[in-house]
Order: structure tokens, then sequence, then C-alpha cells
């Protein structure tokens, strides 16, 4: 146990097991808990969406009613919920504005006056609940929790003032971009809709403000805090992220996964557990695997795993440019995922045409999605960009070795195998060009051939520690930060 422990309050849009849409889920559902073994008391707040209320496994407890007033023309009445979770505590704040949300139409679709509301309520709760307990960091994620910093700092009470900030990029690409008649629902200066504030290109921009107004910026892998600090990655930020950097409020903290959810050794999922002392369960998994998808059961041939949103931004160009000349290996390709319409109809097709090598899966199926990392001997994430990354770590903890781009967090935590001496934990590429990609699965395909050498690097893949602990005292020490007063917007460096 920690000498100090610190109480925070972790705002996001989603969490793991309430509601998930992507990778922020796991990180508001893991991180929390992590830190909580530490010794901190960490909750998580977020909205309260119809499937976590009406669903019968949650037992959501009325706490409280707030009055939450955003500007002279629009107050609010919302109702806050408890929900006791193992090791965690979740409070969900239930207004109309989310009464449409679920999880087949993604949560984020919803109105954005939904998200100034919340952040609003937000700082509402905070000032309401004090008295029974008192955050001393509020965590925040993402665009949709972005203004929670700038109403916390801007609101003049006493709560507010000893209360720090942290906000966390999870991807840049998605930064909560609306039109400039937006700001005047927000219930802000008129003076913070300039260039120095939240204005953007003519527009107003949510995750600017939390950039401008935590104390601690940081995103999700040292790599990507670097490379957004360039144009190519910057999405049009990249000045103000340097500024941040020089001000040494701007850093990477690797992402971990959840090794009680994803454990070889007790998934539920997967036909057979296994470990890296014993890999006779993970011949099994691959065995169903490829029974699942109606092929006959080859132990010689390469199962290549895919589990994606189906973007742009996950490589699936280079994929599709290069899917004739893969298929010519000894491989299977066997996919779960979900986006795009022309990838969703491409890889349809895909399979349709190669059913002896393809499988392919439009949607979303959380115990496939296991099965396939079990099941799998390589795992394809060729990014073009990757602020973390969870499918590397999971196809690690696995044994499924990972084919991947060397940008973002896939170059934090894959390294390319050395075939001299053994070294590394999976098949790594750097030009974003289809012949790279080519390269990288050959390569691949090639040393599966020598089964002493591949399973060495399973083993040794799957005995590294990408588990959240690492990453909690990382977060601890960015929290002590900035209840130090060490940065420049608790210290007051930042001019109102």
């Amino acid at each position: 146990m920690i000498i100090h422990p610190m109480r925070i309050l972790f705002a996001a849009a989603e969490m793991t097991p309430l509601a998930k849409v992507g990778g922020l889920a796991d990180v508001a559902g893991a991180l929390p808990k992590a830190l909580n073994a530490r010794g901190h008391d960490v909750r998580v707040i977020l909205p309260a969406y119809p499937m976590i209320l009406n669903h019968p496994r949650w037992h959501a407890e009325p706490l409280l009613e707030l009055t939450v007033p955003i500007h002279t023309g629009w107050q609010e009445r919302a109702l806050v919920y408890q929900i006791r979770l193992p090791q965690l505590t979740a409070y969900l704040i239930h207004s109309h504005w989310f009464d449409g949300a679920t999880e087949s139409t993604r949560i984020y679709s919803v109105e954005p006056r939904a998200y100034i509301f919340f952040c609003r309520a937000v700082a509402a709760f905070i000032e309401r609940y004090a008295e029974s307990w008192q955050p001393q960091i509020v965590h925040c994620n993402d665009w949709h929790t972005a203004l929670i910093p700038v109403y916390l700092r801007m609101l003049s009470h006493p709560v507010f003032e000893s209360i720090g900030t942290v906000f966390t990029i999870h991807n840049l690409a998605y930064q909560g971009i609306f039109e400039a008649e937006l700001f005047s629902q927000m219930g802000l200066p008129d003076h913070l809709f300039a260039t120095d504030g939240l204005e953007f290109y003519g527009k107003v921009n949510f995750m600017k403000g939390g950039l401008l107004f935590s104390d601690q910026v940081n995103t999700v892998s040292p790599t990507y805090a670097r490379e957004i600090q360039t144009p190519e990655y910057g999405e049009r930020l990249e000045e103000l992220l340097r500024t941040l950097a020089e001000q040494h409020r701007l850093s990477g903290i690797l992402n971990g996964i959840d090794y009680e959810e994803w454990n070889p050794e007790t998934d539920p999922h997967i036909p057979a557990p296994y470990n890296a002392d014993d890999l006779s369960g993970k011949s099994l998994c691959k065995r169903a695997l490829q029974q699942a998808c109606g092929w006959h059961p080859e132990s010689d041939r390469a199962v290549i795993g895919l589990v994606s949103r189906l973007t742009d931004q996950k490589g699936l160009d280079l994929i599709k440019a290069i899917s004739a000349k893969i298929l010519q290996l000894p491989v299977q390709l066997v996919l779960l995922g979900t986006g795009d319409a022309d990838y969703e109809r491409f890889f349809r097709l895909l399979h349709k045409r190669h059913r002896a090598k393809v499988h392919a899966t439009i949607g979303f199926d959380n115990a496939w999605a296991h099965q396939i990392y079990a099941g799998a001997d390589m795992f394809l994430m060729p990014s073009r960009f990757e602020p973390c990354g969870l499918g590397q770590l999971i196809s690690l903890r696995y044994g499924t070795i990972p084919i991947v781009r060397h940008t973002g967090g896939l170059a934090d935590t894959i390294t390319d195998y050395d075939l001299t001496n053994g070294a590394g934990n999976g098949f790594a590429f750097r030009d974003y060009k289809p012949a790279a990609l080519y390269d990288a699965v050959e390569r691949a395909v090639n040393l599966f051939g020598d089964q002493a050498r591949w399973q060495a690097l399973m083993r040794h893949a799957m005995r590294q520690d990408w588990s959240w602990r690492r990453s909690a005292q990382e977060y601890e020490a960015l929290y002590r930060r900035v209840a130090s007063s060490e940065s420049p917007v608790a210290s007051g460096i930042l001019g109102e």
C-alpha cells in the first residue's frame, strides 16, 4: 500500500463492462482498478446510457439530483446514479440527451450539446458532492470530457480551486470540432472564442479546451506523444502540443491491458487453457478456430487474425492492396470488425471468393474476438497511426505474434524479430507501403515454418508484462506532479 493515497475522479464517455464502443472503455475500466489496487480512491463518472440503466446485471442506485446551470437560457435537472463494481465505484449522470444512445448505433453519435451538458454536470456534481467525497485530481479523457477542465477553471467556486486536472488524448484524430454557433451554448466567456482559446479555424474545438486548461496533458504512448508534435500526426494542433511539451505539460504513458480479462489460462471464451510453459491448449484453440471457420484443421498453415475497426487508420488499404499475394502464402485469414462500408464490402467479397482461406465476420462479437486471439498464430495490425493499440498487447498475451507498422504505441511495444539472435517479440515494418507490409508477413510465415524458433518466440511474447500495474505507477507519478502544483496551469502560468 502507498503512504499517501489520492482521490481521483476519472471522467470518460465509456467504460467496460458498462458501455463499450472503443479502446477508451477498456482503459476506463482497467486503469482506475489498477490504481485502486495500489491504495488510491479512484471513481469513474460517465453518462447514464439506457443500455446501462436498463441492464438487469447492473444495480444503479439513485444518489442525488442536480441542477445544472449551463447559461442563462439553459438550465436542466439531472439524476446521478451510483453503481458499485468489484474494485470500483461508478457515477452515472442521467439526462434526456443520452436516451437515444445505444452501443449498436455508437454511443458517441449523440448531439454534441449532450457533452456540453455532461461536462457542466460533472462540475456541478463535484460541487454538490464535495462534503461526501471531493477529488484531488479530475482525469478527463478525449473530447467528450474536454470541457470539464475549462469549467473547473472558469467557474468561481472554492471547491474547484484545490482540484488538479489531467487530460488524456486517446486519439488526436477525433477532437470534437463543431460549428462556431455551438460556442454560445457553452456558457463560457466570449473571450474564449479566440485563437488562444477554443476557436479553431472558424469553428469550436472541444479538445483544444482540454489541452489549454488542464494542468497536465498526456497521450497513450511515448512515441505518439512525440509524433503528434509534427505536422504528419498533429492534426493541426502540433504547434500547441509543442508548446505544451516545452512547458513540460505533455507526456506519454503506455496503456496496459486487463490481465484478468485477457488471460489464456482462465479465459472462459476459448476451448482450452494454456500458458507459456504448456502450449498444448494453444494448438487446440487453433484447431477449434479453423473448424469454426469451416476450414480443415492444418497445423502447418499459419492462421492470421485481424480484430479491428475497418478504417484507413488501421492500414486496411495496405491489406487490400496485397491480399492476393498474401493468400498465395500458406496462410488462412480470419477477420472480425466493422467500419467503413467499402472495407466491409471488400472483406465480405474476399470471404465469398476464398472460403478455404478467408473468414470474415462484419460486426463485433466479444467471445469470437477472444477465440481469434487464442487460435490465430499471428495478429495483423499495420496501422497508418496508432496512439497505443491494445490488439498487439492482447495478442502477445495469447502467444499470437503481432505483425505491425512501427508507429505510435506499436513502436513502443513491438520489437522486430532478429533471425540472428532470436531477439524481438513480433514483426515490424516502417514504410507505409504495401510492399513493406508484405515483407513483414512473409518473414513471419517463413519463421513459422521453423517451429522450434516459433515456439520460443511465442513463449517470450507471453512472458512479457503489459498489464496496467506498470502504467498505473506512471499515472500515479503524474497525479502527484499535478497535486504538488508543479505544472504551469496549477501554478498560474497560463493567463486568465
